[in-house]
């Protein structure tokens, strides 16, 4: 139900037909045979206009359909588009992402891009051919579509287009920048101009002109060339037989830049000039050259960096370029030797020593050092962006001069809007420590972006500062308040004493100090900033006058406003002379809604206050939202509505089959106290079927607060291996309790707060207190690990990727980034003070290892020798320990996977075995053998192929 605006706010609702999930008796539960078909709406738009509604519809294995539909009356046009690849994009509270799927900024066109079957994409894997998209665009009024075969991109050319612009794939063998064909589509007439050997192309901002580099085999015909899409004449602005690349226009107005390369066959290395256009509406094109042998002052010893786009100021009187050291000899072309142990695989085993022999006679040493900013292993996962890393210079073309922004000492510097400024980090001082405590400090400066010059503005500044959109003020938190330094007269004010609320987190229970809530951001005029104090919404003048709440009561209703919803995708800062939209979020109550500024007002009305989540999106043009309502039971589909929120109109039915399954009877909050007397909630979700006063057998799912979750629905699916939905399905409750954070006792913490709220969910009469299982991953999972040596309450737990030995964990690596794990324990989710020498008791007294004796609960772990977060080590000697005292224990190991399991057929033998193993332990199933007996080595192939042999389907 939504509520309805205005004057009806607390009272009257408008209902959304067909929102909820009906329910029958005896319907089947969800099971592994009938999951494949469920699915998710993905790259949802609308269109400017707010007329139209287009998005794709996947399901979770097969192939999907883009969807397009008014928002209004109409109907909708399905097209197939193969099986999509690649992360699943979703703004829930803004403007959509840049993707597969766009309307055309006018509302008149479609375009999207198309994959490969899933069957063809298989045959593909297996015969080892590369795979390559395209692209259909669809014109709106008519229907009438038009694809494109073997196309790695497209955009329209601009607001209301003329063209749509597609580049081809490279042909299989070439190498990353060779050219290509550019196709030029009339979008009017169908009529298709063909460039060749495009390399890059890039549109200015207003979509009118296109302007592209050329790269052929030979190098003849090099060059960057211009079009003008609305007269089609084409001009060339530099040709040569070298290498041009990073091609860039101004963010705004019309000003090109690229970098063009002189290749030195001594050294494989290439130096660069920079060329750049002005004037090139004008018919008096100026061509700006910035040479590093011929500019004043271009630093000795530097060249031109190929890793950045040169950027002109917005008033043309600078280029910047980024600058890099030198080549001095020829790359051999030898890696150096993998840091990590066993070929890159932590705690891998190898059947024969890796080939380390190179084509060189240089020692296969790493030297780790104990005064080294970043560990080796660090410096190799961050070895790409070390090569790329250029420091950053502008060259003042009135003068020919040139002037270093970035120095060695300020390595990182930012241009802020309009180039005038820049601000810089130093962080020399405190890598080192960074790298152990997770500090991130470092000094900060500003800067002159037209001399350079640099003045200290913090010291050892933990916390992110935020330019205004001019890019003449700087916003930063420190001393528990927010402060204004205003870079034009070099002063600085504090905004925020004397105000009469705070905007320190004090509900954040890490090892921090006073750390801050983020800003919403900035007004576009750079007047005001708007911050938030966890409940009420602020604007707060920067340069005096009084702070306006704009919420007025979240703290005193108990409603926060976490997010603000944006619909422009261009904005630069919050426009407080149009509508501003915030989410509202009722802390105990776990309802959803949004919040109207309207220009002119004080406080906002309230637009949507309901028993559920929404993801909202509006049109960039006209107050038409676009929205999806959801609960445990509500799959999130899209309605469109008008600014005041009375009769929606549906859009999507992504999964009318729900009806046909058994489904949980809802969702409800249970109230808790933990040991340490903190106020709590735990989410209860209910099974299907649900009769009250008969109690049933549940698992705890825990990570960190989790009772925020009692309006998601969970998709069933056979990929994630506790999904809530599938086990309330087959007669399941299921628990999310809230856990608070003790500094030094993660693990105790966990102790004090999820067996109250497992003891607060029998006390409701649904949890069948003999049949109560346990599962967490990660922190979750050192959560259950922890758990198993501290109780008896659960009878069956499954314990993910867990953290086992705070001591030795401690100084552990964590592989996927490089970098040590201490941080982790000081700044980070361990919540420690210091190290396991300074604060040994806190350490070993959270460690499950320790406690190892104390378990009576069986257990399933799971980890996997690649897991580069949390080592394999923490399993497999945990592993041992139970072993060793002959506690009830398997765990599962899947060869080559990470932190989480990532191949398919991996997923759903893990989610297959969970429920074998909790329908043991709290249904009374027959105990499946390979936990009463184990798998020998040499029969693992024949007990798998068995496994895929029968029926999947559980009762």
């Amino acid at each position: 139900m939504l509520a309805a605006p205005a004057a009806a706010q607390d009272g009257a609702a408008v209902r959304m037909a067909g929102s909820s999930s009906p329910r029958g008796a005896a319907l089947p539960p969800l099971d592994p045979s009938n999951l494949a078909d469920w699915k998710s709406i993905r790259w949802q738009q609308v269109s400017n206009d707010g007329a139209w509604f287009a998005y794709q519809v996947v399901p979770n294995e097969g192939d999907a359909e883009v969807v397009v539909r008014p928002t209004g009356d109409g109907e909708e046009r399905r097209f197939p588009i193969g099986e999509p690849s690649g992360p699943a994009g979703f703004n829930p509270f803004g403007p959509a992402p840049r993707g597969p799927v766009a309307l055309s900024g006018d509302g008149r066109w479609l375009a999207f891009t198309t994959y490969p079957t899933a069957e063809a994409a298989k045959k593909a894997k297996r015969d080892k051919k590369p795979l390559h998209n395209g692209v259909t665009v669809v014109e709106l009024s008519t229907g009438e579509a038009r694809s494109f075969e073997r196309v790695r991109g497209h955009e329209f050319a601009g607001e209301s287009p003329r063209f749509l612009v597609l580049q081809r794939a490279l042909d299989e063998g070439e190498a990353a920048g060779s050219g290509a064909d550019l196709l030029l589509y009339e979008l009017a007439t169908g009529l298709v101009t063909t460039v060749g050997s495009v390399a890059a192309y890039d549109l200015d901002e207003t979509g009118r002109w296109i302007a592209w580099t050329t790269e052929t085999k030979d190098r003849v015909g090099n060059g960057v060339a211009l079009r003008d899409l609305g007269t089609d004449v084409v001009r060339t602005l530099d040709s040569d037989t070298k290498p041009y690349t990073q091609l860039a226009w101004a963010d705004e107005g019309l000003a090109l830049a690229v970098l063009r390369g002189t290749i030195d066959t001594t050294t494989s290395d290439t130096s660069f000039v920079a060329l750049g256009w002005t004037g090139l509406d004008r018919g008096q094109v100026r061509t700006v050259t910035l040479d590093p042998a011929e500019a004043r002052g271009f630093p000795t010893g530097l060249r031109i960096s190929q890793a950045a786009a040169p950027e002109w100021s917005d008033d043309r009187a600078a280029l910047f370029v980024g600058l890099t050291e030198p080549r001095t000899e020829k790359d051999s072309g030898n890696e150096r030797p993998d840091v990590r142990p066993a070929a890159g695989t932590p705690g891998a085993m190898q059947s024969s020593p890796p080939d380390l022999s190179g084509e060189d006679d240089l020692p296969t040493l790493v030297l780790w050092h104990g005064r080294d900013p970043r560990l080796q292993s660090q410096q190799q996962v961050e070895e790409s962006r070390d090569r790329r890393y250029s420091w950053l210079g502008a060259f003042r073309v009135a003068d020919g001069s040139f002037a270093r922004l970035a120095t060695d000492e300020i390595r990182e510097v930012d241009l802020l809007a309009g180039e005038r400024y820049a601000v810089g980090y130093d962080q020399r001082d405190y890598a080192l420590r960074d790298a152990i405590d997770g500090g991130r400090r470092r000094d900060v400066y500003a800067l002159d972006a037209r001399t350079g010059e640099a003045t200290l503005l913090l010291r050892a500044q933990r916390w992110p500062v935020f330019p205004s959109p001019d890019g003449s003020k700087l916003l930063y938190y420190t001393d528990r308040h927010y402060h204004v330094y205003d870079f034009t007269t070099g002063r600085t004010r504090s905004i925020t004493e004397g105000l009469p609320t705070s905007f320190v987190d004090v509900e954040d229970d890490h090892n921090v100090e006073d750390p801050p809530l983020a800003p919403m951001g900035w007004a576009a005029d750079s007047r005001s900033v708007v911050l938030n104090d966890d409940w009420d919404v602020w604007r707060v003048p920067v340069d005096g006058g009084a702070a306006v709440n704009l919420t007025v009561d979240g703290r005193e209703t108990g409603v926060r406003h976490p997010r603000r919803v944006a619909y422009d995708p261009e904005e630069k800062g919050i426009d407080f002379s149009k509508p501003v939209y915030f989410t509202a979020y009722g802390e105990r109550t776990k309802k959803g809604g949004l919040e109207r500024l309207r220009p002119g007002q004080r406080r906002t009305e309230r637009l949507l206050w309901d028993d559920a989540s929404f993801s909202v999106q509006r049109a960039r043009d006209t107050e038409t939202f676009v929205f999806a309502r959801e609960t445990f039971v509500t799959f999130p589909d899209w309605w469109a509505a008008r600014g005041s929120f009375t009769s929606p109109t549906r859009l999507t039915d992504a999964n009318p089959q729900q009806a046909d399954f058994a489904w949980s009877a809802g969702a409800r909050l249970v109230d808790y106290v933990s040991d340490k007397g903190d106020s709590l909630q735990a989410a209860l979700f209910l099974p299907a079927d649900y009769q009250p006063g008969q109690s049933y057998p549940t698992v705890v799912y825990i990570y960190e607060k989790l009772s925020q979750n009692l309006h998601s629905y969970s998709l069933p699916n056979e990929t994630r291996a506790f999904n809530p939905s599938v086990y309330t399905s087959r007669g399941y409750a299921v628990l999310m309790p809230d856990i608070v954070y003790t500094i030094n006792d993660p693990g105790m913490s966990a102790v004090w707060c999820v067996i109250p709220a497992v003891h607060a969910a029998i006390a409701t009469g649904v949890v069948d207190e003999a049949h109560v299982g346990l599962h967490g991953h990660s922190w979750g999972g050192y959560q259950s690990a922890f758990l198993l040596t501290q109780t008896d309450l659960f009878a069956g737990i499954v314990s993910g990727a867990p953290l086992t030995d705070m001591v030795s964990m401690y100084s552990s690596i964590y592989w996927n980034t490089g970098s040590a794990d201490m941080a982790i324990f000081e700044s980070s989710q361990g919540r420690f003070k210091g190290n396991f020498i300074e604060n040994y008791d806190a350490y070993i007294r959270n460690s499950p290892a320790f406690h190892a004796d104390h378990a009576t609960t069986p257990v399933v772990l799971l980890h996997n020798e690649k897991d580069g977060a949390v080592d394999f080590n923490q399993g497999i000697t945990f592993f041992n320990t139970l072993r060793e005292l002959e506690k009830d224990v398997v765990l599962l190991q899947y060869v080559g996977e990470n932190h989480g399991l990532r191949e398919p057929k991996n997923q759903k033998d893990y989610t297959g075995r969970m429920m074998e193993f909790f329908d043991h332990y709290l249904r009374g199933a027959p105990a499946p053998d390979w936990w009463t007996q184990g798998v020998p080595r040499l029969e693992m192939e024949d007990h798998l192929k068995a496994r895929q042999k029968k029926p999947r389907a559980v009762s």
